[in-house]
């Protein structure tokens, strides 16, 4: 199944993330080449973080999701993870 993610940096994210960049990164590649993430970012103006996953449950994804140092530290404030049927 996929699920989409949506959720919100706290203020001074780009600067506040820096010394946990390199391990978000590094994770997020892992993910990639485990088939778990298909893609994740921030909009334009890093207010905001949107991911695709694909996971056998939504518990899952939540779970990778709060596994995060991102999370762990408060650069994300909140997340929102959601089944997603894609129509094309």
């Amino acid at each position: 199944m996929r699920f989409v993610l949506w959720g919100t940096y706290c203020d001074n994210a780009l600067e506040l993330r820096t010394p946990y960049r390199e391990e978000h990164l590094s994770r997020l590649a892992e993910l990639q080449q485990a088939g778990s993430l298909i893609t994740l970012g921030p909009t334009e103006t890093s207010s905001h973080v949107f991911g695709i996953f694909e996971a056998e449950s939504q518990q899952q994804v939540e779970t990778l999701v709060k596994s995060d140092v991102y999370w762990r530290e408060g650069i994300w404030t909140a997340v929102e993870v959601h089944p997603w049927i894609q129509a094309f």
